[in-house]
This record gives C-alpha cells, sequence and structure tokens, in this order.
C-alpha cells in the first residue's frame, strides 16, 4: 500500500532532479526549507521528527540536497518529507510538504471497527508497521 500525503503524492516519487526543482522553487519564494522523518506515517501523526533546523539562510538547493542525502543515509529506511514554510505574514506557514523517502516496503494500514452504545459504530486506522517497536518497523523480514 502506497502512502499518499502532501503534494505530489498520487503521482510516481519524484526523482531527484525534479526535488532539486521544487526545492529551488521554495527558496526562489523566501520559504524555509525542513527535512522530517517518520517510521508512523499515520495521517494524523503530523510531527515528524525534525533533521535538524530548517534551513532559513539557504538560497540554493544543492544545500537542501546534500542534506537530503544524510538524512536518507541514516534514517534511508523510514518515510522522509521536505516541508517548505512561509513566513511573510510573521508566523510559519506550511506552503508545500511532500515525501522525498519511502521504505522499501510499505505494509499500509488496517480498519479497526468499534462497536459503540446505541449501535453505533466507529472506525480507526492503524498502520501495519506499528506491531512492530519504533526503530524497528521497516527493518528487513
Amino acid at each position: 500500500m502506497r502512502i499518499t500525503q502532501g503534494c505530489f503524492s498520487f503521482l510516481p516519487d519524484l526523482t531527484d532532479e525534479q526535488i532539486t526543482k521544487q526545492v529551488q522553487y521554495c527558496l526562489d519564494q523566501g520559504f524555509a526549507v525542513n527535512l522530517e522523518f517518520t517510521d508512523d506515517p499515520h495521517p494524523r501523526n503530523t510531527f515528524w521528527e525534525m533533521w535538524g533546523l530548517p534551513m532559513f539562510d539557504l538560497r540554493d538547493a544543492a544545500g537542501v540536497m546534500m542534506e537530503l542525502a544524510e538524512c536518507r543515509r541514516v534514517y534511508g529506511d523510514r518515510y522522509i518529507r521536505l516541508t517548505g514554510f512561509d513566513s511573510s505574514h510573521g508566523w510559519e506557514s506550511v506552503k508545500i510538504s511532500f515525501i522525498v523517502n519511502r521504505p522499501k516496503h510499505e505494509p499500509g494500514f488496517r480498519l479497526e471497527r468499534q462497536e459503540a452504545n446505541s449501535r453505533n459504530i466507529r472506525y480507526t486506522t492503524r498502520a501495519y508497521a506499528c506491531d512492530r517497536p519504533e526503530g524497528e518497523r521497516y527493518a528487513a523480514g
């Protein structure tokens, strides 16, 4: 099951050349770029781990791509997303966010059903990967 979150999520994965063009667009707009990673891509898990600090001072996509390469080297078995923040209004607003790295195997989600009072039924999703401990969710095997 392919996780679809953020911009471009229904397209094939972007190549590094395409990512570089998107990063340069963000920088040209004055956005600060940030990299984040997680092994729990649940749609409600909006707070992923940060890879360093947002890159406020960069003006060339090569610097971001260098950080992405290092993040992939360390966390290549997890999801990594790139986010562009606009601070032109005096606060940081997400303007663009997309996944730039995925684990080789994406196990997907299961739908859990819970019966409540008055014949109500509630549903929730749970990632199959969460059956394994944090840090081991996308390990081989």
